[in-house]
């Protein structure tokens, strides 16, 4: 994994901020991470052979299966969820056109906000709610009232009452020669094995959130797989072998 300028950067911060909770004992966290910064970042505490001590490392993004955390460093008393989170919940004219997730963002870094300081966004019929840092979220509700010419009502509402859209999900059934990473990919997203593997190499594909370069990585079953533009899916099940020596499996994929 090529690492650069911007990422020795954000690997420098990570590490003051791991610092700074051990010398002060309070919580501490990075802005938002893209799911590359976080497997950078995981990779790099990982390797580093550091005690930990009453120090510990989780990944938050305000629910469960957020795909832009924050690297939160917690003393033993503290919990993930005592982060200074915030969700503004928008709300559009009926009727009006549905607003997508890229009109959100767009707006938004249109303030001159820079991503970072913004989670996911989550849309919904008729708005949506984003996840924010709460030292931005004032100056959204003062700033934010348009996404191109589409008027937006605004409101903080607790994190707790987060609206999280269903998903909708279809089982894919395969087989495989074996579970190398290129193989899974390329049944989870419909591609051709040459393609599934152009994009491991590429960097586009995460497994259980880390990022993986390597195709011929072994995938177990119930890991999570991300490809950059092709969505998610989990290896549901890992079966047995047919007549020709391949391997049974099912996969769910988010569409």
């Amino acid at each position: 994994m090529e690492i650069s300028k911007e990422d020795r950067m954000l690997l420098a911060g990570a590490e003051d901020k791991y610092m700074q909770c051990c010398q002060q004992y309070c919580i501490t966290y990075t802005n938002f991470l893209d799911m590359r910064q976080r497997s950078l970042v995981e990779k790099a505490l990982r390797e580093s052979g550091a005690g930990w001590g009453d120090v510990r490392c989780e990944f938050y993004g305000g629910y469960g299966d957020a795909e832009r955390t924050l690297a939160v460093f917690l003393p033993d008393y503290a919990d993930v969820g005592e982060c200074p989170l915030s969700v503004i919940r928008i709300k559009t004219p009926a009727g009006g056109r549905k607003l997508t997730h890229r009109d959100y963002l767009g707006s938004i870094l249109g303030l001159g906000l820079k991503r970072e300081v913004t989670g996911d966004i989550l849309v919904t019929e008729n708005g949506a709610d984003i996840i924010v840092m709460e030292e931005v979220r004032d100056f959204i509700l003062l700033n934010y009232s348009k996404a191109g010419r589409t008027s937006l009502l605004l409101e903080e509402v607790p994190l707790s009452e987060l609206h999280i859209p269903e998903q909708k999900t279809v089982m894919i059934k395969d087989t495989v020669a074996s579970l190398r990473l290129d193989n899974v990919a390329a049944a989870a997203f419909q591609l051709s094995r040459a393609k599934a593997g152009e994009a491991v190499r590429a960097g586009l594909v995460f497994v259980n959130s880390m990022q993986s370069e390597k195709p011929d990585m072994q995938i177990a079953e119930g890991s999570k797989l991300v490809m950059r533009g092709r969505g998610k899916a989990y290896l549901r099940t890992v079966g047995g072998r047919t007549r020709k020596d391949r391997i049974f499996i099912e996969i769910e994929r988010y569409m």
